[in-house]
């Protein structure tokens, strides 16, 4: 026998509008804007947008594109570095 579990659909205590704006930002992102248009967006979104928690759930998924950008340079920096440094 089994018993069901009933789980929010939102996880993390967040609003809804919170988890819009991470999946606007993901979209955009995704769809080829680059980050330089993101941050500016994200500048008319905390000064224009009605809802608080849309543009914190925005600037959350811009600065994990933002951090994931910069990781990705470094690594690639250290490996040309490294085979540089091997040849």
């Amino acid at each position: 026998m089994t018993t069901m579990t009933i789980a929010p659909a939102i996880t993390g205590g967040h609003d809804p509008a919170y988890y819009a704006g991470r999946a606007d930002a993901y979209d955009d992102h995704h769809a080829g804007t680059d980050l330089d248009t993101l941050i500016v967006r994200l500048g008319y979104l905390i000064d224009d947008h009605p809802v608080v928690q849309y543009a914190v759930g925005y600037a959350a998924r811009v600065w994990e594109i933002d951090r994931e950008q910069r990781a990705v340079t470094v690594a690639e920096l250290e490996l040309a570095h490294t085979l540089k440094a091997g040849a």
